[in-house]
């Protein structure tokens, strides 16, 4: 019998980008938050040998440059085992959302392979093998509210937030990541009068001021976990205040809507939209295109979300995943595969 895995979205509360390092990536550093939406994970192991993928979506590459592929040639590897795995994506989750839905992916297959194969990672090899693959892939061995530093690998678990509620808006425009540092990159030396083939050398150099968040900021503030990230749930503690304060009060920001909003001005309407809809803190995740609103109360959201379903967005309600909510749902159980 395959192992089913719930793939659970991510969003970014706050997200800032600094110089570029030596290794070519930017530094960053931003707040993950898992949330409840997901993709759902098959795995089977077959007697034979080799790697097939499957998935529902067209979006989907299905050869050796998908996460979920990447991810099982190096449990193989790791684990000397062997037979023919089969991946099944039911993709829900949109292409290019900034969700972190191919990385959500390829760790529900780490976990789920762990399962189907009979065998059992280490903490640190499950993160050194999602680190190698992508930067996004260690949060998802974390869950709740996630301290990323680095290039974003570098995890850290918070004390999570108690539950919050959001809308999600999914528009159909797919933005590249890639393309929206190169951005980011033009306009930090266009805003620093650079020109030239020197551009890039200076840009590494440029203020690590722009890439400090304020003292007052939810960085500072954050209490951490009592457990390094290690790929099991960590012991989550209660904070004095919501996320959701913090965000309001520090002004967080995601650097990223500084190059995509005027690439894409429709994504900035949708955030002006949820604003008008009551959310008390609305931004982009990632690099984009979904944004998110945060609302008090669930009823709130879903009566945002049926309003801005209405007028023609792809609004959804949700909340947001705990650590331990992550990770007592993350398995789909015999019991629930035969209900549906």
């Amino acid at each position: 019998m395959s192992i089913a895995v719930r793939s659970f979205a991510k969003i970014n509360l706050g997200l800032k980008i600094g110089p570029l390092r030596a290794d070519g990536f930017h530094g960053l550093r931003t707040v993950y938050q898992t949330i409840a939406l997901h993709d759902v994970v098959r795995v089977d192991v077959r007697p034979g040998s080799g790697i097939e993928l499957q998935c529902n979506s067209p979006q989907v590459p299905l050869n050796q440059s998908n996460t979920c592929y990447r991810i099982a040639e190096r449990v193989l590897k790791a684990t000397q085992a062997q037979g023919k795995i089969l991946i099944e994506i039911e993709k829900n989750l949109p292409v290019q959302g900034g969700l972190g839905a191919a990385s959500s992916n390829g760790v529900a297959t780490l976990l789920g392979l762990e399962r189907a194969l009979g065998v059992q990672l280490s903490g640190e090899d499950k993160l050194r093998i999602a680190a190698e693959v992508g930067s996004d892939l260690p949060l998802f061995l974390v869950g709740g509210t996630v301290l990323g530093k680095g290039r974003g690998d570098e995890v850290y678990p918070l004390r999570d937030s108690p539950t919050m509620h959001l809308v999600l808006v999914t528009p159909r425009v797919g933005v590249s990541t890639p393309a929206a540092f190169a951005r980011w990159d033009e306009m930090v030396a266009r805003d620093a009068g650079l020109t030239g083939t020197g551009a890039a050398g200076t840009i590494k150099k440029l203020g690590q001021g722009v890439f400090d968040w304020p003292n007052e900021s939810i960085f500072s503030q954050a209490a951490f976990a009592s457990e390094p990230a290690s790929g099991v749930p960590a012991v989550s503690g209660d904070r004095a205040e919501t996320l959701l304060l913090d965000l309001v009060r520090a002004g967080i920001e995601n650097d990223f809507e500084r190059v995509v909003f005027p690439e894409y001005p429709e994504l900035c309407e949708v955030k002006r939209v949820l604003e008008r809809e009551g959310a008390r803190y609305a931004s982009l995740s990632g690099s984009g295109s979904a944004l998110y609103g945060l609302f008090a109360l669930g009823e709130e959201a879903q009566a945002a979300a049926a309003r801005m379903t209405s007028a023609g967005h792809a609004a959804m309600a949700t909340t947001t995943l705990t650590r331990d909510q992550y990770w007592q749902q993350i398995f789909v159980s015999q019991g629930e595969r035969r209900e549906n």
